[in-house]
């Protein structure tokens, strides 16, 4: 990146970190940068241009934890610590949060992705162990809108979601459904997990086939098994994958299933 570029990024990354609104016009850019109009037009294209590579620049600040992170013996605490490293995030820069998750971009940005992929890493690692209920990737999409869904209300009306507990409220009750009890531990076992334990003594079946689906087919796609073909080992993950997402009605009976 030439030594223009970066400058007009990092004082058009400034600015919008100290707007009122988080809006900055192009001509504030370029005279805060010493630049004519034409050099960021060059670099940027247009203000839609600009503000994309100041939301990549945002990811890349935001993606440098996460990539130096190593992997800890539970992919459970690593996703709680996930969670709350986003929303500290956000809380540290509402503007460039509020622009990042903003519908006007219309491409997402790579880093982003990434993002969405280093979260479904750690969900297939947790569902390698038994701890999902879920396919990682419906998991994973669960996660990413809960999560990001109460970082923007924190960031864009801070006058009402006041509770500084929220974030773990909704993480914690978000697991409760993407994982499985006994991963949760006790200390994070919420009144609806008791009620549905109780719902579940009465019928005396639990809810296992979602969570044995999901282990069978992430250890099946971290170890093919060899008496398979290429063909049958894709059959058998893709109606794993459909199991994963079956909801049992109840009472259950063991057949009758409605595929979500």
């Amino acid at each position: 990146m030439s030594s223009t570029k970066a400058r007009i990024l990092e004082v058009a990354a400034e600015l919008v970190a100290n707007s009122p609104d988080g809006d900055v016009s192009t001509r504030a850019v370029c005279e805060a940068a010493g630049v004519g109009a034409p050099a960021l037009y060059r670099h940027f294209g247009d203000k839609e241009g600009l503000l994309s590579a100041v939301v990549d620049h945002g990811y890349e600040k935001y993606l440098t934890t996460k990539r130096s992170r190593r992997p800890g013996t539970d992919p459970i605490q690593d996703l709680r610590d996930g969670w709350d490293t986003h929303t500290d995030f956000a809380l540290r820069n509402p503007n460039l949060y509020r622009l990042m998750n903003s519908p006007a971009m219309r491409t997402p940005p790579a880093a982003a992705l990434e993002s969405h992929r280093i979260l479904t890493a750690d969900l297939r690692r947790a569902a390698e162990q038994g701890k999902l209920r879920l396919a990682p990737e419906l998991a994973a999409q669960m996660i990413m809108s809960a999560n990001v869904g109460v970082s923007l209300m924190l960031v864009s009306r801070p006058t009402t979601f006041t509770d500084e507990t929220l974030s773990r409220r909704i993480r914690d009750a978000v697991h409760a459904v993407v994982f499985t009890p006994e991963a949760m531990g006790p200390e994070t076992t919420s009144a609806g997990d008791e009620e549905t334990g109780a719902e579940d003594e009465e019928t005396g079946v639990e809810d296992v086939l979602p969570a044995t689906a999901t282990h069978l087919a992430a250890l099946l796609r971290r170890t093919p098994r060899p008496d398979f073909t290429p063909g049958e080992s894709a059959l058998l993950g893709e109606w794993l994958d459909r199991l994963s997402n079956t909801t049992p009605e109840w009472p259950y009976s063991g057949h009758d299933l409605t595929v979500t």
